[in-house]
């Protein structure tokens, strides 16, 4: 008996060990899938966007227009600030999309 035990375990692991592989087969095609219709990127043109961007934030000015913000007294009649909200996205885009226009040429597509 103990014999058909240790079969069906093995046999148990055997199919988990498969199980995961396919699991893990299954999430790279539906990633595939995702991916398919995405038109193409460089790795180096990633890299300069990912610069791009992250300097383009860095350099942005904010404003304390840009935020919508609300004060609560504390139990320890302290003011704190609550609440703190962005609302001026638009800038931040435009200032982005300023320096990938500056960076790169862009191109009409073709029709």
């Amino acid at each position: 008996m103990s014999e058909t035990k240790e079969m069906l375990e093995a046999t148990v692991k055997g199919l988990q060990d498969k199980v995961n592989q396919l699991n893990m087969d299954l999430k790279a095609k539906q990633k595939e899938l995702e991916d398919v219709n995405k038109p193409p990127m460089s790795n180096d043109t990633y890299a300069s966007l990912e610069d791009i961007i992250g300097n383009a934030v860095g350099d942005y000015e904010f404003e304390c227009g840009e935020f919508d913000y609300e004060f609560n007294i504390n139990y320890d009649n302290k003011i704190e600030l609550s609440d703190l909200s962005y609302n001026d996205g638009y800038r931040l885009a435009e200032s982005i999309m300023n320096k990938i226009d500056n960076y790169f040429k862009i191109e009409e597509n073709e029709h």
